[in-house]
């Protein structure tokens, strides 16, 4: 039987998010201030960020929000209808992806990254269920910088309900929770500061 996330972090115990139709999990003190202030400054500085290209209602979007995709050399990942070539790990995102799997009991082979300037950059509602995911291994996403208003919407019923993301928190989203529920980074006028979003995933090799 594999240890709870309480159980490994031992700090307080994750607050659940959603009532039904899979789990979300959200811990606040995953990095300590100071580590969050220089993994900031490290993914700022050495990751090779770029506008996002999106394909919406048939027309190629660049963003003003910025990724990187990083991954094992197989990981191609294809989202909106644009296809990410990974770029290599660094020893931050390595010692970062080790912490999240021992506190999971899951492995890692990804991460998409989203800097986001400031609360006039958001995400709209969507669900990471593209084909190449690993549908039984959760999405573990790791927050720095701003806080930001995180929210969740269910596909039927259009329930919602939300959570503040703070600097160094940790969101764990379960299966089967995007089957059934839309998320997004909601836009505000609050935060003016930047913020590193970085959402570990499990790639399906090609057959």
């Amino acid at each position: 039987m594999k240890n709870s996330l309480f159980d490994l972090l031992s700090t307080p115990e994750p607050i659940a998010i959603l009532a039904k139709d899979g789990q979300a999990e959200y811990l606040n003190n995953f990095y300590a201030v100071d580590e969050c202030h220089y993994l900031f400054k490290s993914l700022l500085s050495h990751l090779p960020w770029e506008s996002d290209q999106i394909i919406m209602f048939g027309k190629l979007v660049t963003t003003s929000r910025k990724v990187v995709w990083v991954a094992d050399p197989e990981c191609l990942y294809t989202y909106s209808g644009i296809q990410k070539i990974p770029q290599d790990w660094t020893n931050e995102l390595l010692q970062i992806k080790h912490k999240l799997e021992q506190v999971t009991g899951h492995t890692y082979n990804s991460c998409l990254l989203n800097l986001y300037h400031n609360g006039n950059e958001g995400m709209g509602w969507h669900s990471d269920n593209e084909k190449e995911l690993d549908s039984a291994t959760p999405i573990a996403s790791v927050s720095l910088g701003a806080r930001r208003k995180f929210a969740f919407r269910h596909k039927q019923d259009k329930t919602t309900t939300s959570v503040f993301l703070e600097n160094g928190s940790l969101l764990i989203m379960h299966p089967p929770m995007q089957e059934h529920w839309q998320h997004s980074l909601l836009k505000t006028k609050i935060a003016t500061s930047p913020r590193i979003n970085l959402t570990f995933r499990k790639i399906l090799p090609r057959i």
